[in-house]
């Protein structure tokens, strides 16, 4: 039998994206549009050959781990990491084009939380989140993190003690 008190729990690091929305990607993307928009995720560029296969939208209701209501709306989309003959990776337009054409079809809320899956197609397809893009060397660079699992009355709880210690220094 599991004795509860005796797991041990690591507390994950705070994520470091700043968790943009799709609204903020879209705009910055319209700033730059001949550019070459690059996503990187696990050390690494996106292969040139990166395809955007999928985009998804959705509305959820949920209950947290503290019987809290949760509603929200998020943005899916799937990246596949592959090399495709001699293509270069598509401009910061070309993918505005493709997200504004989904947007035609489903109706996007450009405040919606923003989740990236991506897979080579070899391994797992993995959840990021989205870091504000930069401009770096002619490249409009997109730092995806890991989306990870957290326990939201206790993210609210020490967002609230952060608060409380910025007020009170």
């Amino acid at each position: 039998m599991l004795d509860a008190a005796k797991i041990d729990v690591a507390v994950p690091p705070r994520r470091t994206a700043d968790d943009i929305q799709i609204g903020v990607l879209l705009a910055t993307c319209d700033e730059h549009p001949s550019i070459p928009l690059v996503f990187v995720y696990d050390g690494h560029a996106v292969r040139p050959g990166y395809h955007v296969t999928e985009v998804k939208a959705g509305q959820f209701a949920a209950l947290d781990c503290g019987g809290n209501p949760e509603s929200w709306s998020e943005i899916f989309i799937q990246l596949w990491d592959v090399i495709d003959g001699d293509r270069t990776h598509m401009t910061a337009g070309k993918f505005a084009a493709i997200i504004r054409k989904v947007s035609e079809h489903v109706g996007l809320d450009p405040a919606a939380r923003l989740t990236f899956e991506v897979s080579d197609g070899v391994v797992p397809m993995q959840l990021h989140c989205a870091d504000t893009p930069e401009l770096i060397d002619d490249v409009l660079q997109v730092a995806l993190s890991p989306r990870a699992a957290s326990c939201k009355p206790r993210d609210r709880w020490l967002e609230a003690k952060r608060t409380e210690k910025a007020c009170c220094n």
